[in-house]
């Protein structure tokens, strides 16, 4: 049945169900297109053709097996988002993870089970219990206080499918949980591929929190989040080390070091520590004149020092794999990849850069 997600590649494009009818030149009408929608009727392979070139999607998503369905989407938003946008996204996600799943299932390779400790949800009943999450899920995976170099690839490895795309200017991320139709729950998060290096890494950590904290009613989630993101990304033990318990002031020069440390914004490093209460409120809000005066506050964040890309690379190699043991063809590979043939024979000859 093909209903739920052709609704979600049309409301993705923006297109009525008159105007799809249009599009593919009126082959069907926006009264059948209703009736696929609603799961009443299924379309032909020209009509269901026709809608994927029209929806820029896959013939594969629509009428393919609806193994997953997506569970408690939260997305980390930059602005206020369209519906629009948040069906783009979702689609976006419902596409990929079916092309991981089906790789998945080509080289029989299980999904890596999901590191979740066994404490958690940790309670969080004010602003504060985000630190104490936070040393937890450190001391769960035995992190100390050393910054984590490559986050994406270290989630990978703990049970995250962790997907960059290009999602829409206005959404940094999301986090959910793919339910398959065994009923198991896969976690998943997802970060805009066009941001800097290192909003990508506060907003792996920043969905993570969401995915291992349980706020309480009165608390402001989306800021326990960051707390939390702050907290992992940047130990408290570390951060007093590196700056001391209290300063005055701190300049440019030794925020960009400490960026160069944790891998995180400037903006960022002066948040934790005016949480931490390393700097006074007035130091804080001087701190954040500078910044808007550079122009660093507004997208795309444009700080010196840019951080490298968070880059999730499961999916890749378990691509090169399959097609390196004829599991899949060239086209087959590329399609996955979402890449041309061409690219994809480049990538495979070009050894990386030294």
């Amino acid at each position: 049945m093909i209903g739920k997600r052709l609704k979600l590649a049309r409301g993705s494009a923006g297109l009525s169900l008159r105007e799809l009818s249009v599009r593919i030149d009126n082959v069907v009408s926006a009264q059948a297109i209703g009736k696929y929608e609603r799961d009443e009727m299924m379309p032909g392979s020209k009509v269901l053709i026709a809608m994927s070139q029209a929806l820029d999607v896959p013939v594969s998503y629509l009428a393919g097996p609806n193994k997953i369905q997506l569970d408690g989407v939260e997305f980390r938003r930059n602005r206020i988002t369209s519906r629009k946008e948040e069906n783009q996204v979702e689609a976006a996600v419902l596409s990929h993870l079916d092309r991981y799943l089906e790789l998945e299932e080509i080289l029989q390779v299980a999904s890596v089970e999901w590191e979740k400790p066994r404490e958690a949800p940790f309670p969080v009943r004010v602003l504060q219990d985000a630190e104490v999450a936070a040393m937890s899920m450190r001391e769960h995976w035995d992190l100390g206080t050393n910054p984590v170099p490559s986050f994406a690839e270290f989630l990978e490895e703990r049970g995250i499918k962790v997907m960059a795309l290009n999602l829409p200017a206005s959404v940094s991320g999301l986090t959910c949980w793919a339910i398959g139709s065994a009923g198991r729950r896969v976690p998943v998060i997802v970060i805009n591929a066009n941001d800097t290096g290192e909003r990508q890494r506060f907003t792996l950590s920043h969905e993570l929190g969401h995915m291992v904290m349980d706020v309480a009613d009165g608390v402001n989630e989306e800021k326990a989040a960051h707390w939390f993101a702050g907290a992992l990304l940047m130990p408290r033990d570390t951060i007093f080390s590196e700056i001391g318990r209290n300063r005055s002031s701190i300049g440019l020069g030794e925020l960009f070091a400490l960026k160069e440390i944790f891998g995180v914004s400037v903006q960022a490093i002066t948040y934790r520590c005016k949480d931490l209460g390393i700097v006074s409120q007035t130091a804080f809000r001087q701190l954040f004149d500078v910044f808007e005066e550079k122009g660093w506050r507004k997208p795309p964040f444009p700080e010196p020092q840019p951080v490298p890309h968070e880059s999730p690379r499961r999916f890749r190699r378990l691509c090169f794999r399959a097609l390196a043991e004829n599991a899949i063809s060239e086209s087959k590979a590329a399609e996955l990849l979402g890449m041309s043939v061409r690219r994809l024979n480049s990538e495979m000859e070009d050894a990386p850069a030294a």
